[in-house]
């Protein structure tokens, strides 16, 4: 199995009025993040559920049956089905929306093994990045997405995924990290909050690399990239994201990408910051 990461300087965005649903995964992932809410009862799962949480996953992802009783005894539910844009086989792992433990939606290529990891932490909070998530999911096989299960403002902020470390959706980042796959972590800012830029690119707490330089290059042209590696790029640069700080500790890739309000709202503009991401993944079969 394999699967895949910001401080926002301003109020977080709100997801705008649902518009025509997307089929399938598409579908699945708008409503779960349509229903996260910050007013239920969250408590972060302890260490060994956590650990519990990335055997169960990690077996679903290896093709093992086994772990059928661990991911019941989560409260998680699992799917196996076909993609109708990909014709790839899937294992989807998801809690519900409101559960206690928060665990999140993973999405996982069953087609060959786990080669990179798209994370989306901010999924009620950062408008269509979940959408652009399963987009980038399907660009690219062998991905693995990761979707995570709270509202980030819930029980006190206890719920911000990419700035906690003891969530399900961390725990299992932090395994990812320790297996070598590169993530790629994608999230929203308001137009305000750094008017020079449509998308804000960095390595989170890493060095720059050659997958964020292919990124930034292929953007260049069509958007307006600020490259945290190069220049200050404000408050959205991810260096304190937990998962990033993760991936550097085990010398993984990570790249950190924020897209900014219009260019979220606009599905030409977006789709074109997941096919330059997919190019420089190599996404071809």
């Amino acid at each position: 199995m394999g699967g895949l990461l910001i401080a926002l300087p301003g109020p977080p965005d709100e997801p705008a009025p649902a518009g025509p649903s997307a089929d399938g995964l598409g579908a699945r992932l708008d409503e779960f993040a349509a229903a996260l809410r910050d007013d239920v009862p969250y408590v972060p799962p302890d260490e060994r559920q956590r650990r519990a949480f990335v055997e169960a996953v990690t077996a679903l992802g290896s093709g093992s049956s086994e772990a059928s009783g661990a991911t019941e005894a989560l409260g998680l539910t699992v799917e196996r089905g076909t993609d109708a844009h990909t014709g790839r086989p899937y294992v989807a792992v998801a809690s519900a929306p409101d559960a206690k433990r928060g665990w999140g939606f993973y999405v996982i290529d069953a087609s060959r093994p786990a080669r990179v990891v798209v994370q989306v932490p901010h999924p009620a909070n950062d408008l269509r990045t979940d959408e652009i998530g399963v987009e980038l999911f399907r660009r690219v096989p062998g991905a693995v997405l990761a979707v995570a299960g709270t509202h980030r403002r819930v029980a006190g902020g206890a719920g911000d995924a990419a700035h906690r470390t003891d969530s399900g959706f961390h725990a299992l980042a932090e395994e990812h990290a320790r297996r070598g796959l590169p993530q790629v972590q994608l999230h929203g800012f308001e137009d305000d909050s750094l008017p020079s830029a449509d998308v804000v690119l960095s390595p989170g707490s890493g060095e720059a690399g050659a997958l964020v330089e292919r990124v930034a290059a292929g953007l260049e042209g069509e958007l307006r990239v600020c490259r945290a590696w190069e220049r200050d790029c404000g408050e959205l640069e991810g260096r304190r994201n937990k998962q990033g700080e993760a991936a550097a500790r085990h010398g993984t890739v990570f790249v950190h990408v924020e897209v900014n309000r219009t260019v979220r709202e606009d599905p030409a503009a977006w789709r074109e910051v997941v096919r330059v991401i997919g190019d420089a993944l190599g996404d071809g079969d």
